[in-house]
């Protein structure tokens, strides 16, 4: 049997590897350490009231008055960590509760677990807050230094020719008007000239007749001298 005759049997998946991706993802894509910081500062807040310690034979309880509000403040921090992880959207608002229910753990519930839930309230608030998305990754493929090269070239051969389409067409307006005016004196040059009349041309109908009526009484005067003499 040959090596194209083979059938590929199908990949078995690495379920450890499956489950650290999906957690991978998790992590990444919500304020996954300033929820869990939040979680773990309000059960210290929520359990020292209502425990019985142990020392030796020695039982001590620290149930007070102040149970009560140390049960609210340990559940809503808890709460607030849990929705920072499936409600991102609420996360400054998560972040903000969670620091002011720290500061107030400190006189109502033993100093906040005595200490313990002090500084992972109060870090954990701070970074719900201050977590942002990541940004889309870019569908560009990566690009070599050549192709950088040639798209610097290629702006700046659009950047020279925008700079220059002004003079370009300052310098076709002025080539234009040229021209026109070379056109214009050539018309000028090949227009016939005026025609000056010439001598001896023959004189308009009204002058004719008015030196024939001043010829005609001159011819009559000259008969009646002849029939005189």
């Amino acid at each position: 049997m040959s090596s194209a005759t083979v059938e590929t049997r199908p990949r078995q998946q690495n379920p450890i590897g499956w489950l650290w991706r999906h957690f991978r993802e998790f992590r990444r894509t919500r304020p996954f350490w300033g929820g869990l910081l939040a979680m773990i500062a309000g059960v210290p807040i929520l359990y020292f009231p209502y425990a019985h310690l142990t020392f030796g034979g020695l039982t001590i309880a620290m149930s007070t008055t102040a149970g009560a509000g140390s049960l609210i403040i340990g559940v809503l921090m808890i709460i607030l960590g849990a929705t920072a992880w499936f409600q991102p959207a609420v996360r400054v608002f998560g972040g903000i509760a969670t620091i002011l229910l720290t500061l107030v753990s400190i006189p109502v519930s033993n100093l906040a677990g005595f200490g313990l839930a002090l500084l992972p309230g109060l870090i954990g608030g701070g970074l719900m807050v201050s977590w942002a998305p990541l940004p889309e990754p870019s569908t560009r493929p990566a690009r070599g230094r050549r192709a950088r090269r040639a798209e610097k070239a290629e702006g700046d051969a659009v950047a020279e020719s925008v700079a220059t389409e002004p003079a370009a067409a300052a310098e076709a307006e002025t080539a234009e008007t040229a021209a026109e005016a070379a056109v214009k004196g050539a018309e000028a040059a090949e227009a016939p000239t005026a025609k000056l009349p010439a001598q001896g041309a023959p004189k308009e109908p009204a002058a004719a007749e008015a030196a024939a009526e001043a010829a005609v009484p001159q011819q009559g005067g000259a008969g009646g001298q002849e029939e005189a003499r």
